[in-house]
C-alpha cells in the first residue's frame, strides 16, 4: 500500500495535493472562523477544532465511499439539454444554504444587534448556539469537501496519498483558523468583505450546480485584490486614528 514512499513522482504529487487541498479550504475556514464568533470565547478554540476535525473526517469517508461519490456524478434530472446529478443537487443546496448564511450575516452585522447585545443573546443560548453551529459546520463540510475529494481522486491514483494530503492540509487549517478567526473578529470591515466572499461562493456553487463551471482561482483572485486594498484601508484609518 505504501510502495508510493520510494518514487519521486507521489511526493510531487503528495505536495501538489496538499497545497491544492489547502486553497480549496480557504472559505471552509472564512466561514468556519465566522460561525465560531458566535460562541461563547472559552469554547471558540474547541470549536474550531472540532470544526476543522469534522471536516477532515468528512473528506476521508467520502475518499474511502469513492465508488459512491463518483456515482454522483450519474444524472438524476434533464432539464432540455441540461442533465442534473446527484453532485449538482449537493452543490445547489449548498449555495443556497451559503447565500442565505451570508446574506444573513452581513444583515446582523450591518443592521442588526450592536455587539454588546449579540454578546448577551449569545451568553443566554450558549447550548443552543454551539449545536445550531455545529450542525451548519457539518452541512457546509460535505459541500466543500465534495469538489476536494473529486480534486484529490482526478490527481493521485493511492489512496494513502489523499488521506495523507488530506490530513496535512487540516494541520495546516487548523493553525491558521484562530488567528484568522481573530483577525475577522477584530475588523468588521474585514468579517463584510468576508461574508461577502462567501456569497460570491455561494453563487460559483449554484453556477456549478448547473452546468457553468467558473474557475475558482478567478474567485481567489478577487478576494485577495479585495483584501490587499481592504488592508491599506485599514492602515490607512490607523494612522488617521479612526476605528476599524
Amino acid at each position: 500500500m505504501l510502495e508510493w514512499i520510494n518514487d519521486p513522482q507521489a511526493w510531487v504529487t503528495l505536495a501538489t495535493l496538499s497545497i491544492l487541498e489547502i486553497v480549496l479550504g480557504i472559505d471552509n475556514i472564512i466561514f468556519l472562523s465566522i460561525l465560531v464568533n458566535k460562541v461563547a470565547p472559552e469554547k471558540r478554540q474547541f470549536t474550531r477544532l472540532f470544526g476543522l476535525s469534522l471536516a477532515m473526517v468528512t473528506r476521508i469517508a467520502l475518499l474511502l465511499s469513492i465508488t459512491w461519490v463518483m456515482r454522483l456524478t450519474h444524472p438524476l434530472l434533464t432539464l432540455g439539454d441540461l442533465a442534473i446529478s446527484g453532485r449538482d443537487f449537493i452543490l445547489i443546496g449548498g449555495g443556497l444554504f451559503l447565500l442565505w448564511k451570508s446574506a444573513t450575516e452581513i444583515f446582523d452585522t450591518v443592521e442588526g444587534e450592536s455587539t454588546e447585545e449579540q454578546a448577551t443573546s449569545s451568553a443566554a443560548n450558549v447550548g443552543a448556539n454551539f449545536m445550531a453551529i455545529i450542525v451548519q459546520i457539518a452541512i457546509i463540510d460535505i459541500v466543500f469537501s465534495l469538489d476536494s475529494v473529486i480534486t484529490a481522486v482526478g490527481l493521485a491514483q493511492d489512496v494513502s496519498i489523499m488521506v495523507i494530503a488530506i490530513v496535512l492540509s487540516v494541520g495546516v487549517m487548523m493553525f491558521a483558523a484562530k488567528p484568522i478567526g481573530d483577525f475577522v473578529d477584530a475588523h468588521p470591515s474585514i468579517k463584510v468583505l468576508a461574508l461577502a466572499f462567501l456569497v460570491m461562493v455561494g453563487m460559483v456553487l449554484i453556477a456549478d450546480g448547473f452546468g457553468q463551471h467558473i474557475p475558482k482561482g478567478y474567485v481567489y483572485a478577487a478576494m485577495a485584490f479585495s483584501v490587499l486594498v481592504e488592508m491599506l484601508n485599514i492602515r490607512m484609518r490607523k494612522r488617521r486614528g479612526q476605528p476599524h
